[in-house]
């Protein structure tokens, strides 16, 4: 659907009038809207930092994965200023398990400029927000709109799946982001932003869900395209996804005692700063005899040893296969430059990214075969 035909249909006979939906929205919301530890109880001031948090923890994850990590990082650092104050370690160690280790980097850069640049107070517009490190268009119209409450509508997954099955928006995403952001914006009442934006949210989550949703309890119902059409289930329509290529690699685990030898990776890139344990690249045509070259050297270490089965995980751009290989060194054994031991009973206090501890939880199994 065009612009122009899907702003025409908002007026055609027989549906409500535009100027009623953000109304018929707000009274849902005010009844059923959902309780969030980041989102202000009914009558009460939105707190920036707690938007701000929660939104760069949503991204790409779910509200019930995030819950438990917002809780610790508000118990931790309870205004921006104090996380500003905190080192990157720190929140990097918070964060592990939460994947996309990019958004932690981007937090801890976003809370040290507001601290050291606005003293410890957010912006409370669009641009100056999206100045700010880690805050794109999205997060930049969210907490504009629900903590300051500025006229602007931010579109998220939830919005978006609303939005195209309300009109029917046959074009596919990502194409359709300017024509989907275009409608939704049509859905703002005169005041209370925020929580027209989040109305939109909460139905998404609860009633327009990706499958089967529950039509019939929508405040929408009778003004849905798709619905009418009985094909809200095709809606979004999406471009088919591009699988990356397999990627292989080996990692190595190699114990004192009750100390295992890890290192942090660089700083820039793919789970920047986090704790590994040592390991090779990770290429397409990686093969054993190339990756077992990358092993880290120690004196007198006992013989590798091959675990059967390979450790799986998926990112973002590509899957990953890793073998791994064990190995003991002697008491007292120094770690190679650039590594250290760490005491296994501690690992839960290192930044362990989810591929890692797969591999850690892997090597110290009881299962091996020798190479």
């Amino acid at each position: 659907m065009s612009p122009k035909s899907a702003l025409k249909a908002k007026t055609e006979p027989g549906l409500p009038e535009t100027s009623s939906r953000p109304t018929v929205l707000l009274q849902w919301y005010d009844r059923h809207r959902r309780r969030l530890p980041w989102r202000a109880a009914p009558g009460e001031i939105s707190d920036p930092y707690r938007v701000w948090l929660s939104e760069i923890m949503l991204q790409q994850t779910t509200v019930k994965a995030v819950g438990p990590y917002f809780e610790k990082f508000i118990a931790r650092w309870p205004d921006v200023t104090a996380l500003g104050r905190a080192s990157l370690d720190d929140v990097l160690r918070m964060w592990a398990g939460l994947g996309y280790y990019s958004r932690a980097r981007n937090l801890y850069a976003c809370a040290v400029a507001v601290t050291r640049e606005h003293g410890g107070v957010f912006p409370d517009t669009e641009e100056g927000l999206r100045a700010l490190p880690g805050i794109g268009p999205y997060t930049a119209a969210a907490i504009a709109a629900i903590a300051f409450d500025r006229r602007t509508m931010p579109v998220d997954g939830n919005i978006e799946r609303v939005v195209s099955r309300l009109f029917a928006v046959e074009e596919e995403l990502p194409q359709a982001k300017p024509l989907i952001q275009q409608l939704a914006a049509t859905l703002l009442a005169e005041s209370r932003a925020g929580d027209s934006a989040q109305a939109l949210m909460d139905l998404g989550a609860s009633i327009c869900t990706p499958k089967k949703p529950a039509c019939s309890l929508c405040p929408l119902n009778e003004d849905c395209t798709a619905r009418a059409q009985g094909t809200q289930d095709s809606f979004p329509r999406k471009a088919p996804k591009k699988s990356g290529i397999l990627r292989r690699g080996a990692a190595f685990v190699v114990t004192r005692g009750d100390e295992l030898l890890v290192r942090s990776r660089l700083e820039k890139g793919l789970l920047g700063g986090m704790t590994e344990v040592p390991g090779s690249d990770w290429l397409a045509g990686q093969d054993d005899v190339r990756a077992r070259q990358q092993a880290p050297e120690l004196k007198g270490l006992s013989r590798w040893q091959r675990k059967l089965g390979v450790v799986t995980h998926v990112f973002t751009h590509f899957p990953l296969e890793l073998v791994v290989y064990t190995a003991k060194a002697q008491a007292r054994t120094r770690a190679p430059e650039g590594m250290r031991w760490v005491p296994i009973a501690t690992l839960a206090d290192e930044a362990l990214p989810n591929v890692m501890r797969k591999v850690i939880a892997h090597a110290l199994s009881s299962r091996a075969a020798s190479s």
